[in-house]
Protein backbone atom coordinates (compact mmCIF):
# COMPACT_ATOMS: atom_id res chain seq x y z
CA UNK A 1 0.00 0.00 0.00
CA UNK A 2 1.60 3.20 -0.95
CA UNK A 3 1.24 5.99 1.10
CA UNK A 4 1.80 9.93 -0.06
CA UNK A 5 0.99 12.87 1.90
CA UNK A 6 0.10 15.98 0.10
CA UNK A 7 0.09 19.46 2.04
CA UNK A 8 -1.77 22.28 0.58
CA UNK A 9 -0.36 25.77 0.59
CA UNK A 10 -1.61 28.72 -0.99
CA UNK A 11 -0.70 32.31 -0.25
CA UNK A 12 -4.24 33.93 0.39
CA UNK A 13 -5.55 34.01 3.89
CA UNK A 14 -8.36 36.07 4.95
CA UNK A 15 -6.83 36.50 8.60
CA UNK A 16 -3.13 36.03 7.76
CA UNK A 17 -1.98 36.69 4.41
CA UNK A 18 1.24 35.13 3.24
CA UNK A 19 1.28 33.11 6.38
CA UNK A 20 3.18 30.37 4.69
CA UNK A 21 6.11 31.92 4.23
CA UNK A 22 5.74 33.75 7.57
CA UNK A 23 8.94 33.21 9.40
CA UNK A 24 8.90 30.45 12.34
CA UNK A 25 12.52 30.84 14.25
CA UNK A 26 14.36 32.14 10.25
CA UNK A 27 12.23 29.02 8.65
CA UNK A 28 9.07 29.61 6.57
CA UNK A 29 5.87 28.01 8.55
CA UNK A 30 5.60 25.87 5.51
CA UNK A 31 8.95 24.62 6.10
CA UNK A 32 8.71 23.54 9.20
CA UNK A 33 5.32 22.04 8.01
CA UNK A 34 6.87 19.80 5.66
CA UNK A 35 9.99 18.46 7.68
CA UNK A 36 7.65 17.90 10.20
CA UNK A 37 5.50 15.65 7.93
CA UNK A 38 8.52 14.51 6.70
CA UNK A 39 10.33 13.27 9.54
CA UNK A 40 7.04 11.15 10.88
CA UNK A 41 8.92 8.53 8.23
CA UNK A 42 4.92 7.29 7.83
CA UNK A 43 4.71 8.37 4.51
CA UNK A 44 6.33 6.97 0.62
CA UNK A 45 6.39 10.77 -0.77
CA UNK A 46 5.56 14.02 0.90
CA UNK A 47 4.95 17.02 -1.82
CA UNK A 48 3.47 20.79 -0.95
CA UNK A 49 0.76 21.48 -3.22
CA UNK A 50 0.53 25.49 -4.30
CA UNK A 51 -0.48 28.28 -5.88
CA UNK A 52 2.68 30.26 -5.61
CA UNK A 53 6.11 30.82 -6.60
CA UNK A 54 7.73 31.70 -3.67
CA UNK A 55 6.01 29.44 -1.76
CA UNK A 56 7.58 26.87 -4.78
CA UNK A 57 11.00 27.89 -4.48
CA UNK A 58 10.92 27.91 -0.21
CA UNK A 59 10.14 23.98 -0.62
CA UNK A 60 13.12 23.56 -3.06
CA UNK A 61 15.76 25.15 -1.35
CA UNK A 62 14.67 23.08 1.44
CA UNK A 63 15.20 19.91 -0.73
CA UNK A 64 11.55 19.42 -0.53
CA UNK A 65 9.42 18.47 -3.55
CA UNK A 66 6.19 20.45 -4.56
CA UNK A 67 4.30 21.48 -7.40
CA UNK A 68 2.28 24.05 -8.76
CA UNK A 69 -1.50 24.11 -8.72
CA UNK A 70 -4.26 26.20 -9.45
CA UNK A 71 -5.34 29.38 -8.02
CA UNK A 72 -8.71 29.13 -8.61
CA UNK A 73 -9.05 25.81 -6.09
CA UNK A 74 -11.49 27.38 -3.37
CA UNK A 75 -10.34 24.63 -0.63
CA UNK A 76 -7.05 22.20 0.03
CA UNK A 77 -8.92 19.09 -1.06
CA UNK A 78 -9.47 20.34 -4.65
CA UNK A 79 -6.05 20.83 -4.28
CA UNK A 80 -4.40 18.14 -3.34
CA UNK A 81 -6.29 15.87 -5.59
CA UNK A 82 -4.87 17.86 -8.76
CA UNK A 83 -1.38 16.99 -7.28
CA UNK A 84 -2.69 13.63 -6.54
CA UNK A 85 -4.24 12.92 -10.28
CA UNK A 86 -1.02 11.42 -11.78
CA UNK A 87 0.02 10.04 -8.38
CA UNK A 88 1.05 6.02 -8.06
CA UNK A 89 -1.07 6.18 -4.53
CA UNK A 90 -3.03 4.09 -2.54
CA UNK A 91 -3.86 6.38 0.28
CA UNK A 92 -3.41 10.24 -0.30
CA UNK A 93 -3.48 12.01 3.21
CA UNK A 94 -4.11 15.63 3.78
CA UNK A 95 -2.26 17.62 5.94
CA UNK A 96 -2.47 21.48 6.61
CA UNK A 97 0.19 23.71 5.61
CA UNK A 98 -0.07 26.12 8.79
CA UNK A 99 0.91 23.12 11.17
CA UNK A 100 4.28 23.08 11.75
CA UNK A 101 3.98 20.94 14.69
CA UNK A 102 2.67 17.56 12.90
CA UNK A 103 3.32 14.68 15.05
CA UNK A 104 3.87 11.38 14.15
CA UNK A 105 1.47 9.24 16.22
CA UNK A 106 -1.77 10.62 15.45
CA UNK A 107 -0.66 10.01 11.59
CA UNK A 108 -0.14 6.99 12.67
CA UNK A 109 -3.44 6.18 14.27
CA UNK A 110 -5.04 7.40 11.12
CA UNK A 111 -2.93 5.52 8.73
CA UNK A 112 -3.64 2.27 10.79
CA UNK A 113 -7.74 2.48 9.99
CA UNK A 114 -6.50 1.76 6.63
CA UNK A 115 -3.54 -0.94 7.08
CA UNK A 116 -6.88 -2.74 9.53
CA UNK A 117 -9.26 -2.40 6.81
CA UNK A 118 -8.54 -6.13 4.62
CA UNK A 119 -11.94 -5.81 2.80
CA UNK A 120 -10.91 -2.04 1.65
CA UNK A 121 -14.28 -0.72 2.75
CA UNK A 122 -13.18 2.68 4.48
CA UNK A 123 -12.73 5.06 2.00
CA UNK A 124 -11.85 8.38 4.23
CA UNK A 125 -10.79 9.04 7.76
CA UNK A 126 -10.02 11.64 9.62
CA UNK A 127 -9.05 12.83 13.47
CA UNK A 128 -10.93 14.18 16.60
CA UNK A 129 -9.55 14.87 20.34
CA UNK A 130 -11.94 15.07 23.07
CA UNK A 131 -13.46 19.06 24.43
CA UNK A 132 -13.90 19.39 27.95
CA UNK A 133 -13.82 23.20 28.49
CA UNK A 134 -17.22 24.82 27.98
CA UNK A 135 -16.23 27.37 26.25
CA UNK A 136 -14.10 25.45 23.50
CA UNK A 137 -17.36 23.49 23.09
CA UNK A 138 -19.56 26.46 22.51
CA UNK A 139 -16.90 28.14 20.08
CA UNK A 140 -17.64 27.98 16.71
CA UNK A 141 -14.51 27.97 15.28
CA UNK A 142 -14.13 24.48 16.94
CA UNK A 143 -16.02 22.15 14.44
CA UNK A 144 -17.50 19.43 16.64
CA UNK A 145 -18.19 15.86 15.79
CA UNK A 146 -20.79 13.25 16.54
CA UNK A 147 -20.36 9.94 16.26
CA UNK A 148 -21.88 6.32 16.21
CA UNK A 149 -21.17 3.14 17.99
CA UNK A 150 -18.85 2.51 15.12
CA UNK A 151 -17.18 5.26 15.31
CA UNK A 152 -18.10 7.14 12.06
CA UNK A 153 -19.40 10.29 11.50
CA UNK A 154 -23.31 11.11 11.99
CA UNK A 155 -22.69 15.24 11.93
CA UNK A 156 -20.43 17.73 12.38
CA UNK A 157 -21.16 21.28 13.31
CA UNK A 158 -20.25 24.50 14.51
CA UNK A 159 -23.14 24.27 17.26
CA UNK A 160 -22.98 22.52 20.15
CA UNK A 161 -23.51 19.04 19.28
CA UNK A 162 -24.91 16.74 20.88
CA UNK A 163 -27.55 18.73 23.20
CA UNK A 164 -26.94 17.79 26.52
CA UNK A 165 -30.50 18.05 27.80
CA UNK A 166 -30.52 15.62 30.70
CA UNK A 167 -27.03 16.60 31.60
CA UNK A 168 -25.81 12.69 31.75
CA UNK A 169 -22.13 13.08 30.73
CA UNK A 170 -22.08 13.65 27.06
CA UNK A 171 -19.14 13.69 25.35
CA UNK A 172 -18.15 16.44 22.82
CA UNK A 173 -15.49 16.00 19.93
CA UNK A 174 -13.39 18.41 18.28
CA UNK A 175 -12.91 17.61 14.50
CA UNK A 176 -9.26 17.75 13.19
CA UNK A 177 -9.01 18.72 9.43
CA UNK A 178 -6.66 15.71 8.48
CA UNK A 179 -7.81 13.57 6.36
CA UNK A 180 -6.83 10.05 4.64
CA UNK A 181 -8.30 9.38 1.54
CA UNK A 182 -8.21 6.15 -0.65
CA UNK A 183 -7.20 7.87 -3.81
CA UNK A 184 -10.54 6.49 -5.78
CA UNK A 185 -12.04 8.45 -3.09
CA UNK A 186 -10.35 11.98 -3.24
CA UNK A 187 -10.63 11.99 -7.03
CA UNK A 188 -15.05 11.13 -6.37
CA UNK A 189 -15.52 13.86 -4.04
CA UNK A 190 -14.10 16.52 -5.64
CA UNK A 191 -16.16 16.43 -8.17
CA UNK A 192 -19.34 16.41 -6.29
CA UNK A 193 -21.83 19.44 -6.29
CA UNK A 194 -22.00 21.16 -2.87
CA UNK A 195 -24.68 20.75 -0.55
CA UNK A 196 -26.97 22.52 1.69
CA UNK A 197 -25.35 21.47 4.90
CA UNK A 198 -21.95 22.18 4.15
CA UNK A 199 -23.27 25.93 2.86
CA UNK A 200 -24.80 26.66 5.87
CA UNK A 201 -22.19 25.10 8.39
CA UNK A 202 -19.19 25.97 5.93
CA UNK A 203 -17.42 22.48 6.72
CA UNK A 204 -16.52 20.80 3.22
CA UNK A 205 -16.61 17.26 4.90
CA UNK A 206 -20.17 17.85 5.58
CA UNK A 207 -20.74 17.37 1.93
CA UNK A 208 -19.65 13.88 1.69
CA UNK A 209 -21.90 12.88 4.57
CA UNK A 210 -24.94 14.06 2.36
CA UNK A 211 -23.59 11.98 -0.41
CA UNK A 212 -23.48 9.27 2.07
CA UNK A 213 -20.07 8.55 1.59
CA UNK A 214 -18.87 7.33 5.32
CA UNK A 215 -16.23 9.25 7.01
CA UNK A 216 -14.27 7.22 9.71
CA UNK A 217 -13.29 8.72 12.97
CA UNK A 218 -10.02 8.06 14.78
CA UNK A 219 -9.77 9.46 18.48
CA UNK A 220 -6.17 10.99 19.17
CA UNK A 221 -4.81 13.41 20.88
CA UNK A 222 -3.61 16.49 18.61
CA UNK A 223 -1.88 18.78 21.31
CA UNK A 224 -0.94 22.01 18.42
CA UNK A 225 -0.72 25.53 17.32
CA UNK A 226 -2.37 26.02 14.03
CA UNK A 227 -0.58 29.01 12.71
CA UNK A 228 -4.59 30.91 11.45
CA UNK A 229 -3.15 34.25 12.43
CA UNK A 230 -0.24 36.65 13.78
CA UNK A 231 -0.53 35.82 16.89
CA UNK A 232 -0.74 32.34 16.78
CA UNK A 233 3.01 32.87 15.13
CA UNK A 234 4.20 34.53 18.14
CA UNK A 235 2.73 32.18 20.59
CA UNK A 236 4.79 29.81 18.28
CA UNK A 237 7.87 31.26 18.22
CA UNK A 238 7.67 32.16 22.11
CA UNK A 239 7.22 28.09 22.16
CA UNK A 240 10.14 27.34 20.79
CA UNK A 241 12.19 29.75 22.58
CA UNK A 242 11.39 28.15 25.68
CA UNK A 243 13.98 25.45 27.28
CA UNK A 244 13.34 22.18 26.64
CA UNK A 245 12.53 19.79 29.70
CA UNK A 246 11.96 16.32 29.41
CA UNK A 247 11.97 15.71 26.02
CA UNK A 248 9.57 18.62 24.81
CA UNK A 249 9.13 21.88 23.97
Amino acid sequence: MKIVAIIPARFGSTRFPGKMLALLQNKPVIVHTYESVFNTGLFDEVIVACDDEAIYKAIQLAGGKVVMTSPTHLCGTDRIAEAAGNLDADIVVNIQGDEPFTQREPLEKLLAVFRNDVKAEIEIASLMQPLKLQEQIEDPNFVKVAIDLNGFALYFSRSVIPYNRNNIGAKYYEHIGVYAFRKSTLLKVTKLDPTPLEMAEQIECLRWLEYRIPLKMVITEYNRIEIDTPEDLAMANNMMNRPVKNNQL
